[in-house]
């Protein structure tokens, strides 16, 4: 049965952790449901990890739900989250709702995530007012890192960890369903969780979340541009790759692939005719 909004934020109550990954294509897709991830965002960082761009801001509408489509096509049980992209709702509210729209009625998601911004409460408002679910995100916000000093841990001071209990209290009087917190600090995120009923989803904000979310490339080791303090590799898959595409060029080079067992074959008289 596929998962809804309500199960996944009944899971705060239930003390059953969140689990959250990225994915831009079918395949991966597929792999993350069938191994039970709750929720399956199509983000921005796709960007930087499957189109090799330098800045998430460099993505656009056309290629986000490009990819969501894809993903949808792969899920049967995971809720898809749509990551609204760089200018897609911070303009104007119209443009906001237009778009967010085109994540759950064109590329089938099943709400979208936004980043915090000075009218992000209004955006938030006016999707829910729409029926779409939001899912909030605080602390390190990428699209606008240049304004918060750049890419570093939020909220160590007290008036920017104030600042950031009160967005995710407004958030979740805003109508989201979900919050996500990166690179906060562990104990402003326990005090977060603690202080608001909706769950929140950790990205190097510790283990005291709801829930925790991840770049799948990043802990499969396909991306090696870049890797954050919070992220854990689990394998090395782009070693294991290696090893497959030289073997293949191996058995390419002494004629050993294809095999018999990989051809197909004629009618030996067939192949008489075609001889004489």
């Amino acid at each position: 049965m596929p998962n809804t909004i309500q199960q996944i934020t009944a899971k705060k109550k239930e003390h059953d952790l969140i689990v959250m990954l990225t994915a831009y294509d079918y395949p991966t897709a597929r792999i993350l449901d069938q191994h039970g991830v709750d929720l399956i965002l199509v983000g921005d960082s796709l960007a930087n990890v499957a189109l090799g761009l330098d800045s998430t801001k460099e993505v656009g509408m056309f290629e986000m739900l490009h990819h969501a489509k894809a993903v949808r096509r792969g899920v049967r049980e995971a809720l898809v989250i749509g990551d609204m992209p760089y200018e897609s709702y911070q303009l104007d509210i119209n443009s906001a709702v237009k778009h967010a729209r085109s994540f759950i009625q064109e590329a089938g998601c099943d709400g979208v995530k936004v980043e915090w911004f000075d009218s992000c409460l209004e955006v938030v408002q006016r999707l829910r007012e729409d029926g779409i679910p939001v899912m909030g995100h605080i602390g390190l916000t990428p699209q606008t890192a240049e304004q918060l000093g750049g890419f570093k841990v939020q909220g160590r001071d007290l008036d920017s960890a104030q600042a950031l209990l009160a967005n995710a209290r407004a958030l979740q009087t805003a109508g989201c369903f979900s919050l996500v917190l990166e690179c906060v600090p562990s104990e402003l995120a326990a005090l977060i969780t603690e202080k608001v009923s909706i769950p929140t989803i950790g990205i190097g904000a510790g283990n005291a979340c709801d829930g925790q979310v991840l770049v799948t490339q990043d802990i499969l080791g396909l991306y090696d541009r870049f890797k954050p303090k919070f992220v854990k590799t689990y394998a090395q898959l782009s070693d294991q790759i290696g090893a497959v595409i030289d073997q293949f060029s191996v058995e390419v080079k002494s004629r050993a692939f294809p095999s018999v067992k990989e051809s197909f074959t004629m009618d030996k008289t067939v192949l008489q005719k075609l001889q004489e």
